[in-house]
């Protein structure tokens, strides 16, 4: 199933009770809504977590082996799972991706996820963070990653996936000088 599909795909029938759902204004929408038993399905947004991990004037990458941006640098992180808070996802995404723990300082900012224009598809917190070990910064890849570096930021790569990503180096390029 294509990336587009995906992003539209709704319930066509009421996982309660099987009756075909029919659109209606709910709340001052047009919502999928079962005839029979009431129920309404609302398209919960998707919430993305990335760190902004840094250690002694470097800043920890990733290149993506999964797309999107498969083979461009990315700040490391992914979706939560629905029963997780946003914290412990991204310590469980810095884990499974480059086998490194962190100490999570603060909440940086907020991104939406935007997969074509004019449609939102979720929300990015953005963290900032640091090795919870400064002696164990070694970096095994696994997961959705294929390499793992920390780079200055005169050698950050030019080839970066995400706008949340060149907003953040830019920012800490700017607080560096």
């Amino acid at each position: 199933m294509s990336k587009e599909m995906m992003v539209r795909r709704q319930f066509v029938y009421c996982p309660y009770c099987a009756t075909a759902l029919e659109e209606r204004e709910v709340y001052r929408q047009r919502r999928p809504v079962c005839p029979a038993c009431g129920f309404v399905h609302f398209q919960d947004p998707k919430v993305a977590v990335i760190a902004f991990v840094t250690h002694k004037e470097r800043v920890l990458l990733v290149q993506r082996a999964i797309d999107p941006g498969k083979g461009q640098w990315a700040l490391p992180g992914g979706y939560m799972d629905a029963d997780e808070m946003p914290e412990a996802a991204l310590q469980r995404e810095l884990l499974e991706e480059v086998n490194l723990a962190i100490q999570i300082d603060r909440l940086l900012t907020i991104f939406p996820i935007v997969t074509a224009p004019g449609r939102g598809q979720g929300i990015v917190l953005a963290y900032q963070a640091t090795p919870a070990d400064a002696k164990a910064t070694k970096l095994t890849c696994d997961d959705d990653v294929s390499a793992a570096d920390w780079f200055t930021a005169d050698r950050v790569p030019a080839n970066l996936a995400f706008e949340s990503t060149h907003v953040l180096l830019a920012h800490w390029r700017e607080q560096l000088n």
